[in-house]
């Protein structure tokens, strides 16, 4: 074989390695990313529209993602077999044109499809009002603990003062001298709710950021020192789920679990009366 038949063979081998190595790339990235995404069983009402947009993000990128490693891997295997560099397919301007316009489109195509999906969503939770039915839950994170309470017979939550926190007794700082504050109910790290209700919980944090995260109900939000803030969601599935903080908060970040508790409507007004007995 004739030295310069050779080193074009040798070329073309390279480039079908390389151009077959990257597509390959690219299916097996798609293949174990498709088989290993897999969200926590879903639990509350909102979820689903976060299913939804979640899926269609990973759907879009994913072929992007595949079709980009295809295309690479065929022009890299075309390119090889050929002994020259050839003149440029396009001008420079219509480059830049169509790389602007590729990036754009994959932008609109990956994020305008999660804003149309996740919008809705986003202004029934954040922007609308709260239901008047729903159960109202006071959220106070520390490190490393969750201090839950629970307002009285009253339907009150009690004035509460920074001054008044003591570690043991009263972690929340609530003021019993006041008569809202007197059946306020209290457990820690245990968050008990009805099935099938509105529930608005307020989070607070006593020193840093924390993030109260129930992945089963798709409800992820900071609690930030010096706010309030609330956040409502439907429970739709009975049991006991996981209560996480995902924020990196000190180093006993790692044991700041607690467990949300979704009972039939009974079997939690049982448990709130025992708790208003043995206040």
């Amino acid at each position: 074989m004739p030295e310069k038949t050779a080193a074009r063979v040798k070329l073309s081998i390279e480039g079908i390695i390389l151009g077959l190595a990257i597509g390959l790339v690219g299916i097996v990235g798609v293949y174990y990313g498709s088989n290993n995404w897999r969200a926590p069983a879903l639990a509350s009402q909102h979820g689903a529209g976060i299913d939804a947009m979640m899926l269609y993000l990973v759907a879009t990128t994913g072929s992007m993602f595949l079709i980009g490693h295809l295309i690479l891997g065929f022009l890299i295997w075309n390119g090889s077999r050929k002994e020259d560099v050839t003149l440029r397919v396009a001008s420079v301007k219509t480059e830049k044109f169509m790389s602007i316009a590729l990036g754009v489109l994959m932008a609109l195509i990956a994020e305008g499809g999660v804003v149309a999906i996740g919008m809705p969503v986003w202004d029934e939770y954040f922007m609308g009002e709260t239901p008047e039915d729903a159960l109202q839950i006071d959220v106070f994170a520390q490190q490393f603990a969750w201090n839950i309470r629970y307002p009285g017979p009253d339907g009150i939550f009690g004035r509460t003062d920074a001054s008044l926190i003591d570690e043991m007794s009263n972690p929340m700082g609530i003021d019993r001298s006041d008569a809202a504050a007197v059946d306020d109910v209290v457990v820690i790290n245990q968050l008990y709710v009805p099935v099938d209700r509105p529930v608005q919980v307020t989070l607070r944090s006593r020193d840093v950021i924390h993030s109260f995260f129930l992945p089963h109900f798709r409800v992820k939000q900071d609690a930030v020192p010096g706010m309030s803030i609330p956040v409502w969601f439907v429970p739709t599935k009975e049991g006991r789920y996981e209560l996480a903080c995902t924020e990196l908060c000190g180093l006993g970040h790692y044991r700041m679990m607690g467990f949300f508790n979704v009972l039939p409507q009974g079997e939690f007004e049982d448990w709130l009366q025992q708790q208003y007995a043995g206040n």
